[in-house]
């Protein structure tokens, strides 16, 4: 593996090169899924991708953790935290099974 990042750009150039739309409307198209998503997201939905995953946020209660360099103890407040669970298809295409 090369540990290559996957980012906006090359998801709107592999839309425009597999579905056939401009460069533009290829952008126009990626930014509105995930201005979609996001907007789920924040507004508390769960986000579901068939073959491939969903996205949840959870809500993380207060607690007490610990400088690991002080060791003194400091309270760590409630916040959320956004959770992707891969599908089961996804898992066993990344470990080489087929699916």
């Amino acid at each position: 593996m090369d540990n290559r990042t996957v980012t906006r750009a090359d998801l709107a150039e592999s839309v425009y090169e597999q579905v056939g739309l401009s460069r533009n409307e290829s952008s126009d198209l990626v930014e509105a899924v995930l201005e979609e998503i996001s907007a789920a997201l924040v507004g508390g939905d769960t986000v579901k991708i068939s073959s491939f995953g969903s996205f949840s946020v959870r809500e993380k209660g207060e607690r007490i953790g610990r400088n690991p360099k002080t060791g003194i103890e400091v309270p760590i407040l409630p916040r959320k935290v956004l959770v992707f669970r891969a599908s089961h298809v996804l898992k066993d295409r990344i470990n080489g099974e087929q699916g």
